[in-house]
């Protein structure tokens, strides 16, 4: 009989413990409880990586890897079509040319990277000696091409242009990216060239041009060569220097003969 009692005693301690023990875990759960649990919403998992899961889920590194190798063979696809100068690429580039300019807009945001950061895209191999040079007076820039003037800046305010033997070779006045190729209203055939201290320089009146777009160039590259001019035994170029919105006097910049 004692036995059965202290069976009793021993079931009812046990109960007591395990109410006691409910009641503390609820306690902490409504005092401890995170602001998304108190108002109804479950809580929201972290994860904790252990010794046998280092990876987060959301960080896969076969997934970056694969992005990362896709995007390399893409830029080197894309650097072979404009490289290789065969004409049975000319679809794709000119895909690749209509996508980057009308889609994507690269030009319009290299503008704005260079005007928030202050300095050229981090892909494009400018040096800070060459940044610096740009802003010395005395800089030497090469001469595009050896000629005389036969219409001054004053004529149309936008540029000028220059006579040379026919067929002569235009080159870049400085180092830069080329950031237009095609038609340019008042240029004809025309290239444009940004440099380091974000002004333009514009060759126009090309009968064939040699650089492609988006092409980071040399001072002194070929840039195509001239159309004939008014003397049909002569050549002719427009060239222009654009600062910001406006355009400058070359002959500020080049003294040509």
């Amino acid at each position: 009989m004692g036995s059965r009692a202290d069976d009793i005693r021993k079931k009812i301690a046990k109960r007591k413990k395990e109410r006691d023990r409910a009641a503390r875990d609820f306690q902490n759960r409504f005092f401890l409880a995170e602001d998304e649990e108190k108002h109804g919403f479950e809580k929201l998992s972290s994860f904790e990586g252990g010794p046998e899961q280092e990876d987060h889920p959301l960080f896969q590194k076969e997934i970056i890897m694969l992005k990362t190798l896709f995007s390399a063979c893409l830029v080197l696809i894309i650097a072979i079509i404009f490289r290789n100068p065969s004409q049975v690429l000319e679809p794709a580039r000119h895909f690749v040319k209509n996508s980057m300019e009308k889609d994507f807009q690269f030009a319009t945001v290299s503008d704005w990277y260079e005007k928030q950061f202050g300095k050229p895209l981090a892909l494009l191999p400018f040096t800070d000696k060459s940044k610096k040079s740009q802003t010395e007076s005395n800089q030497n820039y090469a001469f595009p091409a050896s000629g005389r003037i036969l219409e001054d800046f004053n004529t149309n305010g936008q540029r000028i242009m220059v006579e040379t033997g026919k067929g002569a070779v235009v080159e870049a006045m400085n180092e830069g990216y080329v950031r237009f190729v095609g038609e340019k209203e008042g240029f004809g055939k025309t290239v444009i060239i940004k440099h380091a201290d974000e002004s333009e320089s514009w060759y126009g009146n090309l009968k064939n041009i040699n650089v492609v777009l988006y092409q980071y160039i040399e001072k002194g590259t070929p840039v195509g060569t001239v159309s004939e001019g008014k003397d049909e035994k002569k050549g002719a170029f427009y060239f222009a220097i654009k600062k910001g919105d406006d355009f400058i006097d070359p002959n500020q910049v080049i003294r040509f003969e």
